[in-house]
C-alpha cells in the first residue's frame, strides 16, 4: 500500500507556530514519526507540504494511479477551498482529513470544514497521532 500524506497552508511552522496547539515538533520530525509508523505496516508513504492552493490541487491530481490513498491536513485551507474539495472529488483515490489540533474547540470559523465531505473520515484533535490513526483507516477500507 502506498500512501500521500499532504500538508497544506503553514504547515511548514509546526513546532514554531502556536506550539501550545500545534506542540513543538517540526513537520520534519512528525513526518519521521509518521514514515517509522507506516514502516511497521508495511506502508510506503511520499510526503508534500505547500502554502500554495495550486501545487495542493497539482499533487491530489497527479495522486490518481500511484497512491492508494491520501492523508490531508489542509491546514486553514479546510474552511473554504471548494478547490481544493473538487480536486479530491474528482479523482479515485481515498482521502482522510486529518486536524493536529481539535478544529471543533477551537475559533466558530474553524468549525466547519468544507473539506471533510469528499473524504471518507475526518480525524481531529490527536496531535500526529491522528496521521497514524488516518493510516490504519486507510489499510482497513482497502482490505
Amino acid at each position: 500500500m502506498k500512501i500521500l500524506i499532504i500538508n497544506g497552508a503553514n504547515l511548514n511552522m509546526t513546532g514554531k507556530r502556536e506550539p501550545e496547539i500545534y506542540g513543538s515538533e517540526t513537520l520534519d520530525e512528525i513526518n519521521g514519526d509518521i514514515k517509522s509508523f507506516a514502516d511497521t505496516k508495511g506502508v510506503e508513504v511520499d510526503f508534500f507540504q505547500s502554502n500554495y492552493e495550486g501545487a495542493i490541487i497539482d499533487t491530489i491530481h497527479s495522486a490518481m494511479g500511484k497512491y492508494d490513498g491520501i492523508v490531508i491536513n489542509p491546514g486553514a485551507y479546510t474552511h473554504y477551498s471548494y478547490a481544493i474539495r473538487d480536486a479530491i472529488s474528482s479523482v479515485t483515490v481515498p482521502a482522510v482529513e486529518v486536524h493536529i489540533s481539535d478544529i471543533h474547540a477551537r475559533e466558530e470559523f474553524r468549525h466547519t470544514s468544507v473539506i471533510a465531505p469528499v473524504c471518507i473520515k475526518q480525524i481531529y484533535g490527536m496531535g500526529k497521532k491522528g496521521y497514524m490513526v488516518a493510516i490504519e483507516y486507510l489499510m482497513e477500507k482497502a482490505n
